[in-house]
């Protein structure tokens, strides 16, 4: 804390009666705020700094100087909070991670105690730790008073066994008593908890300021780099003096003879110095040093010194130069003398942090895994594991995906992870919110559970469009995404994400609906996507996104494509944004086919669109429209509730009018329900999918024979 201090490092100032000066500030080596911390009252401001553990401190301190850039977030991975002499546990780590942010937060210290048993069947809680600047004494003292006052009940005796070794005190419990309950009654009414309320106010350059973790280490680095800097200085400044004696003293025992002669000529010293000066071009210090030297310093011996000792110290003074020239070696300087002490007095953490009830969400209990969420038509939803699913042959006979009713089938599938949040719309234009773990986990082969049963979604209402959200309190990406709908009768609007970023319980309205209208897609884009809409009858249009301003929730929208005729619908909307994205459409007869999207020309919003499958009645209409990649695997959904999952990259790409290929053989009857992409499965066995499509018995169709041929 001192070192240095008389190397003219800091300020001084008077002190309160102006009898001595005393320094402003130490010219501490460590970060000692953040270290030991502070704790007082100014006149009208308050500061109490918690302490921290040396180690942690410095290693961020190393970490600050190596990236000027460096956030709080990043720091912390370095100093996990307050590390208090006395130990104990801190319960919970928001309190520490908005000091950390802020300067100011509330930490909750718990005294380590364990619950022992003794004597075959009693209890005892041992505590070996209390919490920081509490008086053991009066705390059990206290404790005491609380049970004779029958506040704390199952305690029959209290003893305090600390000696040299440690603390050590033992509350007895009666023999009807819990344990857990009564160190909680403890916790609860006792010091064996306690809060400890951080507020890291500091005086900056003569200012209070409220700092952050960044700015106090920020700041010490500063401070430290002015130390080193004025350090350097004064040394260069004594090095320059000393070597200016040294040079005075060489070129006298260059002239030693003539030296002598004229001091012995001389009648007083003054006469001595001043024909030293004047013979010899010496200054005043030189020549009084000289007058100085004595008889001893004339041998050989000592003559190699001065000479050894001026060599030196003319590479010190090149060395300190180097110092104040280069900022580099001054920040590798305050960075070694750190590395220094801190293998010389860094230590383990004494406080161990630990999560608190209300920090421990749900999700923190629940494997972030990626799953299959299936919706029936009728409402019924469930998700199962990913791993369930396995990849089949194109034109395979496909595997049984849900036990569904003969009235029922899966109309909506998708792949999410268990952690992201799930945004629900219905027919109506109503939104609902839902995160993915809170949907119940099913096997492959149940029906799930009733949505209505989940979130208040109306009974007469059905999920028409999902959309997986990331996170709902990242600023950057709910100002920067939007959510672009279509309805049946081709009318499309955008709205941005921040509209859905508060979830209600009773959901919202997305958009509003046209009588005999229903929305159909919801789809969260950038900005800049491309919009691809197709229709029943088999045409599609393509147009740009920013031809569709963002309008609030409850607007209805603007045209996106004009019907064919009144029995015409929408069946699909897809925003590219990737350019290896190609178009895939699939017919309610298993026929399907890729297609290049600059195949389909940039019109206006609002047209007929172009023809993107040659509708027959082999084929069947059009049923779903998807962006698809090689990169992705397809599942494919039919009424019975058969499921089978083709990689895209065995499907070339073809014209926008052809027929298409065979993507599944469906059984007399039979129809596709719904269509998803999910992420290819590179890990899957090849082997094992030829056999699936072998033991599936594909046979290619009458005529389709060069299409479908592996």
């Amino acid at each position: 804390m001192l070192a240095d201090i008389n190397k003219d490092t800091i300020d001084f100032q008077l002190n309160f009666d102006d009898s001595l000066q005393e320094p402003t500030v130490l010219p501490a080596k460590f970060p000692n705020l953040l270290v030991n911390g502070a704790s007082g009252i100014a006149v009208g401001m308050a500061t109490n700094m918690a302490p921290h553990n040396l180690t942690e401190v410095i290693n961020a301190t190393l970490a600050c100087i190596d990236n000027r850039d460096i956030e709080v977030k990043e720091l912390m991975q370095y100093i996990k909070g307050p590390d208090f002499p006395t130990g104990a546990i801190i319960y919970g780590f928001e309190g520490a991670r908005e000091a950390f942010e802020t300067g100011r937060g509330r930490i909750v210290i718990r005294s380590r105690a364990e619950i022992e048993t003794y004597n075959g069947e009693r209890e005892r809680i041992i505590v070996t730790e209390v919490p920081y600047q509490i008086n053991k004494a009066l705390m059990i003292e206290r404790t005491a008073e609380l049970v004779n006052e029958k506040k704390l009940e199952g305690i029959s005796a209290i003893r305090d066994e600390s000696n040299r070794e440690g603390i050590r005190v033992v509350y007895e419990i009666k023999r009807d008593a819990n344990a857990a309950i009564v160190l909680n009654n403890l916790y609860k009414y006792t010091s064996l908890q306690t809060s400890f309320s951080i507020n890291n106010i500091a005086l900056v350059h003569g200012r209070p300021m409220l700092l952050n973790l960044k700015d106090l280490i920020h700041h010490f680095v500063e401070h430290r780099h002015e130390v080193v800097i004025r350090r350097t200085k004064f040394e260069l400044s004594e090095a320059q003096k000393r070597a200016h004696i040294l040079e005075g003293l060489l070129i006298a025992l260059d002239h030693l003879d003539e030296v002598i002669r004229l001091i012995r000529a001389s009648n007083t010293p003054d006469d001595a110095r001043e024909g030293l000066i004047t013979q010899f071009g010496l200054t005043d210090i030189q020549a009084r040093a000289i007058l100085d030297m004595t008889l001893r310093r004339l041998t050989g011996l000592e003559r190699d010194k001065i000479k050894d000792e001026y060599e030196g110290l003319m590479k010190l003074i090149d060395y300190l130069n180097s110092i104040l020239g280069d900022e580099a070696i001054r920040m590798q300087i305050i960075k070694d003398e750190l590395i220094d002490i801190r293998d010389k007095y860094g230590d383990e953490r004494k406080t161990e942090m630990v999560h608190s009830s209300a920090e421990m969400q749900t999700e923190d209990f629940i494997e972030d895994e990626d799953v299959v969420i299936t919706i029936s038509r009728e409402g019924y939803i469930k998700r199962t594991p990913l791993t369930e699913y396995r990849r089949q042959g194109r034109g395979g006979k496909g595997s049984i995906g849900s036990n569904s009713r003969d009235s029922d089938f899966i109309e909506h599938l998708l792949i999410a992870s268990n952690h992201n949040y799930m945004l629900f719309f219905t027919e109506s234009g109503q939104c609902f919110w839902l995160r993915v773990f809170e949907i119940p986990e099913g096997t492959r082969t149940s029906k799930g559970r009733a949505i209505q049963n989940i979130i208040n979604i109306p009974k007469e209402e059905n999920i028409k469009a999902y959309i997986k959200l990331i996170s709902l309190k990242d600023k950057e990406y709910l100002e920067n995404n939007f959510i672009i709908m279509c309805t049946r009768k081709g009318t499309i609007k955008k709205t941005s994400l921040e509209a859905y970023s508060r979830p209600r319980a009773n959901g919202i309205n997305a958009i509003n609906i046209n009588e005999g209208d229903s929305l159909l897609e919801a789809n969260l884009t950038s900005g800049s996507s491309e919009i691809v809409m197709a229709l029943k009858s088999g045409r599609a249009i393509r147009f740009n996104e920013s031809t569709v301003r963002p309008m609030g929730r409850t607007a209805t929208g603007v045209r996106g494509i004009t019907l064919e005729d009144e029995h015409d619908e929408v069946v699909g909307m897809i925003s590219i944004d990737n350019p290896e994205t190609t178009v895939l459409v699939v017919s309610e007869k298993g026929y399907g086919k890729r297609t290049d999207i600059d195949d389909y020309r940039v019109t206006n919003r609002g047209g007929k669109g172009v023809k993107t499958l040659n509708i027959t009645d082999k084929t069947g209409k059009l049923v779903a429209i998807k962006g698809v990649t090689d990169k992705e695997d397809l599942m494919i959904i039919n009424k019975s509730g058969i499921i089978i999952r083709i990689a895209i990259s065995e499907l070339r790409t073809m014209g926008r009018a052809t027929q298409g290929v065979r993507l599944i053989t469906l059984k007399e009857n039979d129809e596709i329900a719904s269509v998803a992409k999910i992420e290819h499965d590179d890990e899957e066995d090849e082997k094992e999918i030829d056999e699936n499509a072998e033991n599936n018995g594909t046979e290619p169709a009458a005529g389709d024979t060069d299409e479908i041929t592996e």
